[in-house]
Order: structure tokens, then C-alpha cells, then sequence
């Protein structure tokens, strides 16, 4: 830790030594005005995690003082100059949701009006993407469930499309970063509601399920969009044989039992349609997070991989970014929004935004989550298959 205020854990990874001895091994057989055809390593052999607010991290990253923000987006005073750059993931999932505490209707096309109603309305509006199945393109398993969310999407239109006249009574529960999907007549003033428009972190989502223990970072399926549909809609399950269903479909998924990939996809689908027959809770839109930084030459990073869900907060980030300004090793310079506020080992923390950034670059793996895809990679090996033929 340095002598700042604000938590700054300094990672100094193990290999450095190993780097340094492979370096001097090799010095001899390098030939004057030429560089080594292989580097020791490219990984920084120093990283500095700050906390910064939004507000604080667009000057940083403009005097590359940090290389990285894994917050919320900076506030530039103008356009964001061409050293800057913006990777995109999955923000949010947007919840249409039927508060349970209010009196049951006496059938179930009343039931399902109000939410309609609102799926419908905001389904043109700015600053979300209208997309009503909780498994969306950022998924690494979408195509296995894009008819059935472009039939969703067809539907809840076709629906909007019949309604003659938006109820004037209305009353919606909204955070201040949805009110603007909502219209102001419909935004409840006091306790009372009928809808809430909720947004659930899609990182969080992963991260919940994660853990830290003898070199394994998670269930087979933390990726798998079908787990985080089980995850946010389960509990909305108002019927019992429907739950009942659910839960029996999610144990066979769990234990693989299957007879091969196209039984499993088939129960994968079964269970998300069970999960979405319910207009208790909807998943109606998704938010895109965009996480800014440098690539200005020579101070800037280079070769970034990022996680579709997770973002720059993943360990293919770590595993992957390279200083412009170093053939290898270097101080690697992140800033984040949130301070550490979860234990800091392996088994009972490193569970917060600020924790899972340390623990990618501490810890070593065997696999990792692939990147763009719902299930997982070898982290320092690659299974190549040889050719006899050549």
C-alpha cells in the first residue's frame, strides 16, 4: 500500500524473478542491433489499483496517469480524443416487475396489463435496448435462444400495437436512472405501487456466483445465460407445478444430465420458457456499459482483451493487456469507482468490484471464462493438436 489515502494495493507478480533469470539465460545468445525474438514476459511487474470517482478519472486517463478506468464513464469537459477509446459489455438487465404486495387480480389477462402495458411503452424509448428475454446478443450462448427472444420481442409489439389507451392510473416504481423510460403521470409519488422498473448489474450477476477456492473461479455454467435467467426470474414463479418444473429441469442441467449437447440445449430452452411464462417478473431491455482507456503511444496499454459481460473487470483483462511503453514489464496504473469493502482472502472475500480486480491479477487459475463465449479457457496452456503430416 502506498502512502495515499485511497486503497492502492501494489500486485508484484511471482514470475518476475523467473522473467528476470530467463532474460540473463538468453542475454548471451542475442547479436548486436538485434532485440530477442521471444520476451521473457509482457506482464507488468507492477499494478496499482486506485479508487477514483467519475468525476476524478477523465484527467488521469488524459495525463496517463491511469491506463485504465473500470467505473462508470468519465466526465470529459469535450469530445473524447482519439488516445482515449471505449470498450462495450453488458451493463444491466432492465426488470419489469408486478409488486407481490398488492391485491391478487381475479384473472390473468388483468393480471399481465399493467406490465404489458409498460413493456410496450417503453419499448421505443432512448438509452436501453429494447429486448424482452433475459438472454441477450452479449451472451455467448444467444443463438441457441434467438428465435425464441425475436418471437418474444414480435409478441410484447404485437400487444402494444392492440391497446387502444395507456391506463391514466398507472403507478410505477422507478430508480432515477430509469425515469426517464417512464412517463411522469405514471411515476409513483409516495409508498403505494403497482409496477417497478428495476435494473439488475449483469457483472454483479456473474460475480455472485464466483469463487476463489483451489484454483477455481466458478460453476461450469456462471457464463451460461440460461443459469442468470434462473438466477433473476425464478423466485417471480407464482404457480407451484410450474416451479416445481423449473426446478427439476435446473437439476438436470446442474448434474449434465443429458444424453448429448442437443437434449442439454433443448432443456436449456425449456427452462428459460418456463422461466419467462410468468408476467410476474419480465426482463424487458438490457443496458450497454462502456469502460474507457488509453491507448495513446507511447504511456498507453495495447492488446486488451475484455469480457462481454464483465467488462475491463475480468481476468482475460489482466491476463492480456500490455504496456506500449515497456517490451515488458512496466507499472500498470487502473483506477476503479468503489473502495474495497469485502474481506481480502480467497475463501470469504474478494468479492467486490474492487476485490475481483485484485484477486485476476493474484490469482493464477487453471481456466478462465472465455472472453465472448459461456464457458471457459486454459489459462496458460493450449491443448494443440499435432500434425503428423507435416
Amino acid at each position: 500500500m502506498s502512502g495515499s489515502s485511497r486503497p492502492r494495493p501494489m500486485v508484484k507478480p511471482l514470475s518476475l524473478l523467473a522473467a528476470l533469470a530467463a532474460a540473463l539465460a538468453t542475454a548471451t545468445v542475442g547479436r548486436s542491433g538485434h532485440e530477442l525474438p521471444v520476451y521473457p514476459s509482457y506482464y507488468p511487474h507492477e499494478i496499482a489499483i486506485e479508487t477514483i470517482p467519475p468525476e476524478g478519472a477523465a484527467p488521469l486517463l488524459l495525463e496517463n496517469k491511469i491506463q485504465a478506468y473500470l467505473g462508470p464513464q468519465p466526465r470529459f469537459s469535450d469530445n473524447v480524443p482519439v488516445s482515449i477509446r471505449a470498450v462495450e459489455s453488458l451493463g444491466s438487465f432492465v426488470i419489469v416487475l408486478r409488486n407481490p404486495a398488492a391485491p391478487a387480480p381475479t384473472d390473468a389477462a388483468s393480471a399481465c396489463a399493467a406490465v404489458e402495458t409498460i413493456v410496450g411503452d417503453i419499448a421505443g424509448k432512448q438509452g436501453f435496448v429494447f429486448h424482452p428475454y433475459p438472454i441477450t446478443p452479449l451472451h455467448g450462448d444467444y443463438l441457441y435462444y434467438a428465435d425464441l427472444a425475436e418471437a418474444a420481442k414480435a409478441r410484447f409489439l404485437r400487444a402494444h400495437a392492440r391497446t387502444s389507451a395507456a391506463p391514466a392510473n398507472l403507478r410505477v416504481k422507478v430508480g432515477g436512472a430509469l425515469q426517464h423510460l417512464i412517463r411522469p403521470e405514471w411515476i409513483a409519488q409516495g409508498l403505494e405501487w403497482d409496477v417497478a422498473v428495476e435494473e439488475v448489474d449483469a457483472a454483479d450477476l456473474v460475480a455472485s456466483s464466483m469463487t476463489s477456492v483451489n484454483g477455481w473461479l466458478g460453476p461450469p455454467w456462471m457464463k451460461a445465460g440460461w443459469f442468470h435467467a434462473e438466477r433473476m426470474l425464478a423466485d417471480a414463479i407464482e404457480d407451484g407445478e410450474t416451479r416445481a418444473r423449473a426446478n427439476a429441469m435446473l437439476g438436470r442441467l446442474e448434474a449434465s444430465d443429458y444424453r448429448d449437447a442437443v437434449e442439454r440445449i433443448n432443456l436449456q430452452r425449456d427452462l428459460v420458457t418456463t422461466l419467462t411464462s410468468s408476467c410476474r417478473k419480465l426482463v424487458v431491455g438490457y443496458t450497454i456499459k462502456r469502460q474507457y482507456l488509453s491507448v495513446e503511444f507511447s504511456d498507453g496499454i495495447e492488446n486488451i482483451g475484455f469480457d462481454s459481460i464483465e467488462g475491463l473487470n475480468s481476468p482475460m483483462f489482466i491476463r492480456t493487456v500490455k504496456l506500449k511503453n515497456f517490451p515488458w514489464n512496466g507499472w500498470l496504473m487502473l483506477g476503479i469507482d468503489k473502495a474495497p469493502n469485502a474481506a481480502w482472502n480467497p475463501i470469504a472475500g474478494f468479492n467486490d468490484s474492487f476485490g475481483r480486480l485484485l484477486w485476476s491479477a493474484v490469482g493464477d487459475p487453471a481456466l478462465v471464462p472465455a472472453p465472448y463465449d459461456s464457458g471457459w479457457m486454459l489459462n496458460r496452456l493450449s491443448d494443440v493438436q499435432s500434425n503428423s503430416g507435416r
